[in-house]
């Protein structure tokens, strides 16, 4: 007897499992067509077009990107270090064409690509800026070049740099919401946006001394690269920011003027004698280039160097919460990295380069132990780059040799606490709440009530204990007395240049001087070109389809495609200096000690 109520069980490939196989096929397909198309052989001579704009992140975070889905992501410094390094020796790059638009990076990260963009002058090859409508970071990475060309129409905006921090005490506490703070020391100034209304006169002396020397290094290099006075390019900022491409020439502050077509017909005539047409195109994008290389670096030795990477915060484990929508480093990544190292033995040092403000303390203090016990059996060296600072700067502790660049912002070795009190707001919504205790502090860490006087002494005790440990791991580390760490201590933030004075690193320069440095010290022939390892190893987004179970793979597609929606809309810079506040206050309910930067300064 048939019941056509009964439900019929369907079989075939709708259930989850065999939809997640049959996604998966249609994307290897589209991926081998996509690297099939982007493998060709490159020409015998050629321009390198290198585009520069955006965020510029020390390295590219692919596992949460999909063949399919473009990526907003520019590319990152280390990238564009060791293109520019192959092409400053390949005879088939003519020259090169750097087309820059909307620069974010941090000082130190625009000083290292200028002295990579000379080291490429040095090598007999014509290094060409095209600006776009231009600001003064793209100006100033400009000025690298053998000659500036802005684009016609377009306009050149040089109105001098800023630091900026937002305060959120006042609307906070609209909504009901106050904080209780522990602070070692009164440089630490990480917790002022959360109660204060204005910066301290602390927290200025160090921003007013940062851009004072960010700005002095901005007119001393564009004033001695173009031929013009620092006094006439300060009254320029100061009379005339904003001027047209033809008055921008005319003051000699660029060479040219052109539509990018027309800048492409010149150089493709200069290199192949040819006009342009689509036969007949002698640019090689970068990207292209780079897949075409020996990546990172051509090798003649068996012997290698691993390039172990600290980007963006350091928190205890990876994912959930703001960790989704941002980068960072954690603990047990680390410890693969250093793992996968340590047994391989043609593996002989280890460059530890840091691009961190810092973030969970304890997490800090057990990377530190792993590097530390990673650099008895191999050499370690290090090499900071836009920032490496408070934990990132205790992690750089583990380094034989510490290199920094001149701008590089370091130190604020301090700690500080935030207690979130939601009372006021608990109120304003009428929220109940009926709490039953065993243990006179187990309610003490709530956020529905501050914390009382004996609960707050010992919050505020705890992070002296971690403070005080920091200044002794730095007074071993670089053989100084704590009374010495502790003057410039304190949550003191230094750039590059000032922290060698100071004995916090020990040499100033790049990643390849920290990689010559390593080689040295590991007896690899100076004369031979040591295999370059870069780690933590990135996850193809194949890999990130693939980990887990495939009941998983939706919500690993939707997060990839989640981050490509966010990032159209909100800079993700914006993630990761709130990614911290985020984690503390939204997600995990738990006081966090932090080793990180006060606030991030950006300058533009």
């Amino acid at each position: 007897m048939n019941n056509t109520n009964m439900p019929v069980k369907r079989r075939g490939c709708f259930r989850n499992s065999c939809l997640g196989f049959i996604i998966i096929l249609v994307l290897l397909g589209g991926a081998l067509c996509w690297a099939f198309r982007s493998s060709h052989t490159l020409p015998d001579r050629f321009v390198l077009s290198i585009p520069l704009g955006g965020t510029i992140s020390e390295i590219r975070h692919e596992s949460s990107s999909l063949p399919f889905v473009s990526s907003r992501e520019s590319l990152s410094l280390q990238e564009l270090l060791f293109i520019l390094n192959h092409a400053a020796t390949d005879e088939r790059v003519r020259e090169v064409v750097l087309d820059i638009g909307g620069v974010q990076a941090t000082p130190a990260k625009i000083a290292e690509l200028q002295l990579a963009v000379e080291h490429v002058r040095r090598g007999g090859k014509k290094v060409t800026a095209f600006l776009h409508s231009a600001e003064d970071n793209d100006y100033l990475l400009a000025a690298a070049c053998d000659s500036i060309i802005l684009e016609r129409g377009g306009f050149l905006l040089l109105d001098g740099l800023k630091a900026e921090r937002l305060f959120y005490t006042t609307p906070l506490a609209k909504l009901g919401i106050t904080f209780q703070a522990a602070q070692w020391k009164k440089y630490k100034s990480g917790i002022e946006p959360f109660l204060l209304t204005e910066s301290s006169k602390e927290s200025l002396e160090e921003i007013n001394a940062m851009l004072d020397e960010v700005f002095d290094n901005y007119l001393g290099y564009v004033s001695k690269r173009r031929g013009i006075t620092q006094d006439f390019l300060k009254t320029l900022m100061n009379n005339e920011p904003l001027m047209s491409a033809q008055r921008a020439k005319t003051l000699k502050l660029v060479d040219g003027t052109a539509s990018s077509w027309e800048l492409k017909r010149f150089l493709t005539r200069k290199i192949t004698g040819k006009e342009l047409t689509s036969n007949n195109d002698a640019y090689v994008h970068a990207a292209q280039y780079r897949s075409a290389v020996d990546w990172p670096l051509k090798s003649d030795s068996d012997e290698s160097i691993a390039v172990v990477t600290l980007s963006g915060m350091i928190v205890r484990s990876a994912g959930g919460g703001a960790a989704e929508m941002s980068e960072g480093i954690d603990v047990e990544t680390l410890r693969n990295s250093l793992d996968a190292i340590l047994e391989n033995k043609k593996v002989k040092a280890i460059v530890l380069r840091i691009d961190s403000p810092g973030g969970d303390a304890l997490a800090s203090a057990d990377m530190l132990q792993m590097l530390d016990s990673a650099a008895v059996k191999k050499p370690l060296v290090v090499s900071m780059s836009g920032v490496a600072a408070s934990g990132g700067y205790m992690a750089a502790l583990a380094g034989k040799t510490i290199y920094s660049g001149p701008l590089t912002i370091t130190g604020s070795i301090g700690v500080y606490a935030l207690k979130p009190n939601i009372k006021g707001f608990a109120e304003k919504i009428g929220l109940g709440r009926t709490v039953v205790t065993r243990g006179r502090y187990a309610d003490a860490n709530t956020f529905y009530k501050p914390l009382e006087a004996d609960a707050y002494n010992k919050f505020v005790a705890a992070s002296g204990e971690v403070y005080y440990d920091f200044i002794g791991k730095v007074a071993a580390s670089r053989k100084m007395k704590i009374a010495q760490v502790d003057s410039v201590a304190g949550g003191r933030v230094w750039t590059g240049s000032r922290a060698l004075k100071v004995g916090l690193v020990d040499r100033t320069g790049g990643l390849f001087d920290a990689i010559h440095a390593a080689q040295l010290l590991a007896k690899i022939d100076p004369a031979r070109h040591p295999g370059i390892l870069l780690y933590p190893a990135q996850k193809t987004w194949w890999e990130f389809l693939l980990k887990g179970s495939d009941s998983g793979l939706a919500d690993r597609i939707s997060s990839a495609i989640k981050k490509s929606l966010m990032l159209e809309i909100i800079p993700e810079r914006q993630f990761n200096s709130m990614e911290a506040y985020y984690e503390m206050l939204m997600v995990s309910g738990q006081l966090h000690m932090l080793a990180v930067m006060p606030c991030e300064i950006i300058i533009r």
